[in-house]
């Protein structure tokens, strides 16, 4: 009994002592890096090629980076040695990558068709949907896409406004009218939907299920900061949010790149500057 006490309190002590790391990455900045959330120092980094661009970058269970890079998608180890690498296809774009829960990966990508894919763990691909966006400028079709629990994609259009809802076969399963330039969606588990808005500068929550009139909750303003262009957010489980507040469109560049806020919009936390670290759109946190 002793023995599992004394296991029970290293356990519980090793988790504790765990630093928060936040994967970052940014349209218009040339690398992708690991910072430490406590310090903001760069503790990895990995330089992009000429005219790559990254939208969407994770770090695996197993310690590795997951990114896209305009023409692709790549999973490599902190070592930079290549796992694998999907090629985007002639006049498409991938600005979205994710692992997925059931195992393997999604990769979203822009085209005429749009294309979602999904690779086994070596990078091979299983599944293959295609669907219309309506949209013909490649680049500004989506970013960051999601596959829900109950096995749906959700795809945020950005000059369209709107959630595409597809289905596990690729068919159109709904779409939820946003109104605002969207970057990134997230399913909360009552299922309302909550957008980063871009260079709307705000966060929008939505049930989908009520009428459009009393359906929505929005954070524009917040005590602390000033939010700029809403890229990716990350969504704490004590309610504070995380968000890439990318200064790309800003003629100012001495605002945080990263804030978190609390349930009542106060500004809890700020990325320290930084110059190595040019703008942000991406973020992931994680724990080592």
């Amino acid at each position: 009994m002793k023995n599992l006490l004394l296991l029970s309190t290293i356990i519980i002590f090793f988790c504790a002592c765990k630093d928060e790391k936040l994967a970052i990455a940014g349209s218009g900045w040339n690398d992708i890096a690991i910072i430490s959330k406590k310090t903001g120092i760069i503790e990895w980094k990995h330089a992009l090629n000429p005219g790559e661009e990254c939208n969407d970058i994770e770090v695996t269970p197993e310690g590795h980076v997951l990114f896209a890079y305009l023409q692709g998608a790549k999973l490599m180890t902190k070592n930079y040695k290549t796992i694998w690498d999907y090629k985007a296809k002639e006049n498409e774009e991938i600005h979205s990558v994710t692992s997925l829960k059931e195992g393997g990966y999604m990769v979203a990508i822009c085209g005429e068709p749009a294309r979602i894919v999904e690779l086994d763990h070596k990078g091979n691909q299983t599944k293959e949907i295609t669907f219309p966006t309506l949209t013909f400028d490649i680049h500004n079709q989506f970013r960051q896409v999601i596959k829900t629990d109950d096995g749906n994609y959700l795809v945020p259009l950005l000059e369209k406004r709107k959630v595409l809802r597809l289905s596990n076969d690729g068919s159109l399963n709904g779409a939820v009218q946003a109104g605002y330039d969207l970057f990134s969606v997230k399913e909360l588990k009552n299922k309302n939907l909550i957008f980063s808005c871009g260079r709307d500068s705000r966060i929008v929550e939505i049930n989908p299920f009520k009428p459009q009139r009393e359906n929505h909750v929005e954070i524009s303003e917040i005590h602390g900061g000033i939010l700029r262009y809403v890229a990716e957010i990350v969504l704490y489980k004590n309610g504070n949010i995380l968000i890439a507040n990318s200064n790309m469109y800003s003629d100012d560049k001495s605002q945080p790149l990263l804030l978190e806020i609390d349930q009542e919009d106060n500004v809890v936390w700020r990325l320290p500057y930084n110059k190595a670290i040019k703008n942000i759109t991406a973020v992931y946190s994680f724990f080592e």
